[in-house]
């Protein structure tokens, strides 16, 4: 027979011996190797016959019980073992949850009842519990009872023990401290005697630590329990925690009872107790609570936390009857830097942004990160609409200067929209809402500002709804038409190029044009798959025509910032034509200056590997963007298109005549072909032949027109001609 668990139990219950009795051989199986993954000696048991056979030869400190077993059940076990062995100790783990079951399982003796399905953690808790206060009883006992033995064995037991122990007088000055008090806090167990216990505990549970003590209903049976903060030796502010358990013992049965003040009722009283080390389970804890609340990456509240920060403000908002404000803030371009330059990149942006941010606000403002690149501020207290736009441009300013990441310099802006208690809504979930649409309405209006919501913002925002609804239809529904513009070779009437321009047939509202619906394509995403499906249908017009016998027509294509911002942009464009068997030096991709301004040298880079497999690029509206002069020259240019608003100011000695005559000269003098865009006069097209520019699209020759009608006059077109 194996010895009595009581002889080799360690006192934190880290070797305890424990019987699992459960009928399902799977659940059987987990909460063993559950149990035996935290060190403890573990024997299984299936079902209630199994466990008589086990305890006729072992000896247990802890049996987990099922109630509910086929051949013996979990109370007849029970009974046995109170019988046998009443020294271990008895959870039930089951199933079964009703009132009359727990009841009599803790009647019959259980010390806990855990419910199945059970937390991992809180069962694991409950056993350490269970095994803790089992041992810590049992030591108490084995103390009583041997106190009479020698000094050196109590002394040899004591300081053994991983915990602090101690013994106080009746005022709590220290009679008795065991060595381990040195390694723990520093202090050595000689120069605590005498001391009072307010000596080492931390000021702020100086009142706890007393009603601990002289609070009533403390026994042997019932000792007192608590956390509390200790000082390390020499120094004021370095403190642990300790979970302490004191037990008051009677002078009578204590051999070395020799102090006469603490008198009680004419019997000096004392009390012995453990200190065990906590700190790091309480700094799991802490860590824990802050992950619950904040984010961990920018260290700043999260949503949770944002929320019952927001309803506090609300209520004194509303006492009060003052204003506050919340912000809803996205940034600008951040999921282009994160696809391009990675997680990691991104993660230190967001960072960066954070602090910059931060620095932005008043006491009492609270920051929040939302999710992804999201964050709301709650403005707490303001006066008026004037205090929420101040903050939200010192907000914009600061995050227009560039952010150094590595080898890589980025730009990003914020929109901003505000809701302002209480106008714009008298509870939580409405001004966070209600900010979001304001922050939607500065995107759609060319991102980087703030906007106020207003009720007309709803509306809006119901119609825009509406509207992606029945874009991500017409995708599936193939609702979408490709029309073709002719780029037209003046001296001979030709065309040479077609531009695939995107209509929508919507069902009710008719046909749309691209200002109706491309904005809300590039917001929500769905621009991706709209390209793909125009680049699709125009690759196989297109590429039967020249097929066909125009082997040098060129399709020209416009492309999103989306699209070009994505990292695999050369790839998916290259797969797609490849798909059609479309030669690539006939397609032509525009693009604008702003979005190769945005990162010109990402930009650079896949433009110059376009170009390397043959696929030929137009600046689109050129004139019309940024720095367009200082950085043509880098770029793998074949085309320059001169936006249709110079073209419509040609006129004799107007600015207009001017630009464009420059423009040409310079697409000349750098070998690259010109394309004028929105010619519709007989002047127009005069003045640019006189130029020297020859290729032309616009109404002169007629507006887009579906496939049918193009296959008519690929050959040569009159002006103005009545098919278009």
């Amino acid at each position: 027979m194996k010895p009595s668990s009581t002889e080799w139990t360690s006192g934190n219950g880290a070797e305890a011996r424990i019987l699992v009795v459960d009928d399902d051989p799977r659940l059987l199986s987990g909460l063993a190797s559950l149990l035996k993954g935290k060190g403890y000696d573990v024997t299984e048991a299936e079902g209630g016959r199994k466990a008589y056979r086990i305890l006729e030869n072992e000896s247990f400190d802890l049996a987990m019980l099922d109630l509910r077993m086929p051949d013996v059940d979990g109370f007849d076990v029970m009974e046995r073992l109170s019988t046998e062995q009443p020294d271990c100790g008895v959870i039930v783990v089951s199933g079964e949850s009703s009132f009359n079951s727990v009841s009599r399982a803790l009647r019959r003796g259980a010390l806990d009842y855990i419910r199945k399905p059970f937390d991992p953690e809180e069962l694991l808790a409950t056993v350490n519990g269970v095994l803790g206060k089992r041992s810590l009883l049992r030591a108490h006992e084995h103390i009583r009872m041997r106190l009479e033995k020698s000094e050196e064995l109590h002394r040899y037991i004591v300081n053994s023990s991983p915990d602090i122990v101690f013994m106080l007088d009746g005022d709590g000055h220290f009679c008795f401290v065991n060595s381990k008090i040195e390694s723990l806090l520093g202090y050595q167990p000689a120069e605590l005697f005498g001391r009072h216990f307010r000596h080492i505990l931390d000021d702020r549970d100086i009142a706890r630590g007393t009603y601990a003590l002289k609070g009533p209903n403390i026994s042997a049976d019932n000792p007192r329990t608590l956390e509390v903060r200790l000082k390390t030796r020499g120094s004021r502010k370095a403190t642990r925690h300790f979970e302490i358990t004191a037990f008051p013992i009677d002078p009578e049965t204590w051999p070395h009872s020799n102090h006469e003040d603490g008198k009680q009722g004419g019997r000096e009283a004392r009390y012995y107790g453990t200190a065990r080390d906590v700190t790091e389970r309480k700094e799991a804890e802490a860590f824990i609570n802050f992950q619950a609340y904040h984010d961990l990456l920018t260290r700043l509240p999260n949503r949770a936390l944002f929320k019952d920060r927001l309803d506090l403000a609300i209520t004194h908002a509303r006492r009060s009857e003052q204003k506050l404000a919340v912000m809803f803030l996205d940034l600008d371009r951040f999921k282009v830097i994160n696809d391009t330059l990675g997680h990691a990149m991104g993660d230190r942006l967001l960072q960066a942004v954070t602090q910059r941010l931060e620095r932005c606000l008043r006491k009492g403002d609270t920051l929040s990160r939302f999710g992804g690149d999201e964050f709301t501020l709650l403005l707490p207290s303001i006066h008026n609409h004037e205090d929420a736009r101040q903050i939200s441009r010192k907000l914009i300013k600061a995050l227009r200067a560039p952010f150094q990441l590595g080898d890589h310099e980025v730009f990003v802006g914020v929109s901003i929209g505000i809701a302002i208690y209480p106008e714009a809504g008298e509870s939580m979930d409405h001004l966070i809402q209600n900010a979001d649409i304001a922050m939607y309405h500065v995107k759609a209006r060319g991102k980087d500002g703030y906007r106020f919501y207003s009720e007309s913002m709803s509306i809006d925002t119901a119609n825009r709804l509406n509207l992606e609804r029945d874009l991500r239809l017409a995708l599936e529904r193939d609702e979408l038409r490709v029309f073709y513009q002719p780029q037209v070779c003046s001296t001979s009437n030709r065309i040479v190029g077609l531009e695939a321009l995107v209509r929508w047939q919507h069902p009710e509202r008719g046909l749309l044009y691209p200002r109706d619906f491309l904005p809300l394509a590039e917001e929500t995403k769905l621009i991706a798959k709209l390209s793909e499906c125009v680049l699709d249908r125009a690759c196989r017009d297109v590429g039967q025509w020249i097929r066909d016998g125009h082997s040098d027509l060129r399709l020209a294509v416009n492309l999103s910032p989306v699209q070009v911002e994505h990292p695999r942009f050369v790839e998916t464009l290259m797969e797609q034509i490849h798909a059609h068997g479309f030669p690539p030096g006939n397609l032509e991709i525009e693009i604008t200056e702003n979005v190769i301004m945005n990162d010109l040298e990402q930009i650079s880079n896949k433009l110059r590997e376009l170009a390397s497999l043959g696929v030929r690029i137009a600046i689109d509206d050129f004139g019309t963007g940024y720095s367009s002069l200082n950085y043509i020259h880098r770029l793998p240019i074949h085309t320059l298109k001169v936006d249709q608003s110079f073209v419509k100011a040609i006129r004799s000695g107007e600015d207009g005549a001017c630009i464009v005559n420059a423009i040409v000269a310079m697409a000349h003098g750098l070998k690259l072909e010109i394309v004028a865009e929105g010619v519709e006069t007989d002047e127009q097209l005069s003045y640019l032949k006189s130029l020297g520019c020859h290729q032309v699209q616009g109404f002169f020759y007629g507006p887009a027109r579906p496939a049918e009608d193009i296959e008519k006059t690929l050959g040569h077109i009159p002006a103005r001609a009545v098919a278009f």
